[in-house]
Order: C-alpha cells, then sequence, then structure tokens
C-alpha cells in the first residue's frame, strides 16, 4: 500500500496544483535522493533544492510557507505548504502507519521513507520522535523483503 496524494490532502488544508490520484513510492527529505515517484520534504536548507527533487523524481512537495517556491515550478505541480516540515513529516508518518496498520497484506509493496535524521536535527528536536516513527516502519519493510 503506498501513500497517496489524496491522503496528504487531508492532513494540509493550504495547497496547490493538481490533486489526481498519484500514489507516492518514495519521500525524502533529501532532493539528491533516487526518489521514483516521490514526495520531497524540504526540510531544511540542507535537503537541496526542488528542481533537484524533481530530477530525481519526486512528483510532489512539502514546502514551508514562508518560503518563496522557485518559479520554474509548474502550476500543476502538487506542493502543500507547512508551517513545520519536521511536523509534517511526523504526521505524513503517522497517517502511513496508520494506513499499514489497517492492511492485511504483510507482503505488499509499500512507500519507502528516506529521511535523514542529522537534517531534521538541525531543525528541531522533533528528530527522535520522527526516529522512532521510522523504526515502527522498518520491520515492516524488512519483513516484506524476506516474504
Amino acid at each position: 500500500m503506498f501513500l497517496a496524494l489524496k491522503d496528504l490532502a487531508s492532513l494540509f488544508q493550504d495547497k496547490r496544483g493538481v490533486q489526481d490520484d498519484i500514489l507516492f513510492r518514495t519521500v525524502s527529505d533529501r532532493a539528491a535522493a533516487e526518489q521514483p515517484m516521490g514526495l520531497f520534504v524540504a526540510s531544511n536548507k540542507e535537503s537541496g533544492e526542488l528542481l533537484e527533487a524533481i530530477s530525481n523524481g519526486a512528483v510532489a512537495a512539502i514546502w514551508d510557507k514562508e518560503d518563496a517556491l522557485p518559479r520554474y515550478i509548474p502550476t500543476q505541480f502538487p506542493i502543500f505548504f507547512t508551517n513545520d516540515s519536521a511536523e509534517a513529516m511526523k504526521e505524513i508518518i503517522n497517517l502511513y502507519i496508520e494506513k499499514l496498520d489497517g492492511e492485511t497484506n504483510k507482503l505488499m509493496e509499500r512507500t519507502n521513507f528516506k529521511i535523514t535524521n542529522k537534517t531534521l536535527l538541525n531543525k528541531n528536536k522533533q528528530t527522535y520522535d520522527i526516529a522512532g516513527l521510522i523504526a515502527k516502519l522498518a520491520p515492516k519493510n524488512i519483513e516484506e523483503r524476506r516474504g
């Protein structure tokens, strides 16, 4: 089961771009990471440029309301705005864990979370919460690969 664009629409009221049925194969806080069908979460300046994330496969982004969007972003590109990217990441992971808990098929494909805790540490103290949430996803992904 993949994280879907419509899942994000339930979390973020402030958004722009198309709201099609998009399923995210990856979620990453690093623009340089390969992220096919990815959701890019710019957690701070060290995350990299949105253009690089798009060239590495990002098809949507979570963006800080205080930061101006680059002019090169197409109006159709889905963007969800937040006041706190670390809190947004935490909410996304919690939503996804809830979504997985309701699923009985252990061998299904899942969204791959590529989160760099060091990046989030530079932002605020929520890193440990996020690291704990990611750890909940890891056993499910390992179990799936062994399948």
